[in-house]
């Protein structure tokens, strides 16, 4: 029998399109601001690069709440995953610093 974490059915789905709204809206508004200031494609290239860090730190966070407690090895493999959403997570929010360091200037 495998145990999840505890949460109503609909919840996942909620997040998932929830999150993909907001990432969307996001990505259409930096594509419009990258097409109105063409001379500050450096900065705008960072804060895409913050988006898809980002959207890789929520993929890995989904996977821990959907992992098996069961799994001998539960405890192990979420914490790397903790870890590794993390690191992806703080990268990416560095990338967003970049970018609006650059455009600032």
């Amino acid at each position: 029998m495998s145990e999840r974490l505890p949460m109503e059915e609909e919840v996942m789905g909620l997040l998932v399109g929830g999150f993909s709204v907001v990432m969307l809206i996001a990505i259409m508004t930096v594509v419009f601001l990258w097409r109105k200031y063409r001379a500050r494609r450096s900065a705008f290239l960072w804060i895409t690069a913050h988006f898809l860090l980002h959207a890789v730190a929520a993929y890995l966070a989904w996977r821990i709440a959907g992992f098996d407690l069961t799994d001998v090895q539960a405890s192990e493999e979420i914490s790397l995953l903790l870890g590794q959403a993390g690191v992806a997570w703080g990268a990416g929010m560095v990338c967003l610093l970049v970018g609006i360091v650059k455009l600032s200037k």
